[in-house]
């Protein structure tokens, strides 16, 4: 299941800044591919009421599990 690079990419566009950071693997099993580790994030770390527009907010580009596969509509959503 852990098929995933099991990394992510963190972009501080307020800062400049780049950095790499390991996906805990259980978070792959335990919320399913890109949209749920991205909820998972999204959840964790943007305070509620942030502004939409604001610094504080994040913008979350992840893959789901059936992504590059044959799988019909794979790529949406």
């Amino acid at each position: 299941m852990f098929a995933f690079n099991g990394k992510i990419l963190r972009v501080n566009l307020s800062e400049g800044k780049v950095s790499v950071e390991d996906i805990p693997e259980d978070w792959m099993k335990k919320y399913f591919g890109g949209v749920g580790v991205g909820t998972k994030y999204l959840y964790d770390e943007v305070p509620k009421g942030a502004d939409a527009l604001g610094p504080e907010n994040k913008l979350i580009f992840m893959t789901g599990p059936l992504t590059g596969t044959v799988s019909p509509s794979a790529g949406r959503y």
